[in-house]
């Protein structure tokens, strides 16, 4: 059940970083989100954005597992409590990792311990595609997808 992606992404780790832990780069590549964590290990991490509750619509809350900055951010992760009334049982691992590759950052994401009947899986699994997409994209041009969304 884990999900593993690896992009290749023509831009420093640094500015890869930034975009994974910055509210104006998440906001930009994760839906209309900001993040928002101290990112210290047992902080509590947020995916904040429109939606259901309006503005400030809980996406996504867990607790940062894992801090080396521009190498590996890791958190666990439950859908906001919008989405479903039984949120908190629901969880999962999000794992970031950043390695140079000549001039490039690869970029790896496993998103692995999935709780039994997870009401979210099959939506996380497109979604992923399209959310490394756009980091790819904006990391290389500076400018997202135009999806027509």
């Amino acid at each position: 059940m884990d999900l593993k992606y690896q992009f290749y992404i023509a831009a420093k780790k640094e500015d890869v970083w930034q975009i994974l832990i910055s509210p104006e780069g998440t906001k930009k590549t994760v839906y209309g989100s900001t993040i928002r964590s101290t990112f210290e290990i047992g902080a509590s991490i947020d995916y904040v954005g429109p939606g259901k509750d309006g503005d400030e619509t809980v996406y996504l809350y867990g607790n940062v597992l894992e801090f080396e900055p521009n190498q590996v951010l890791s958190y666990s992760e439950h859908p906001g409590p919008s989405y479903y009334p039984d949120h908190a049982e629901h969880t999962t691992r999000v794992t970031f990792t950043l390695e140079t590759v000549g001039n490039c950052t690869k970029l790896t994401v496993i998103n692995d311990q999935w709780s039994a009947n997870h009401p979210s899986r099959v939506h996380t699994e497109n979604n992923w595609p399209v959310i490394l997409s756009n980091i790819k994209t904006y990391a290389e041009t500076g400018s997202t997808l135009d999806l027509g969304w």
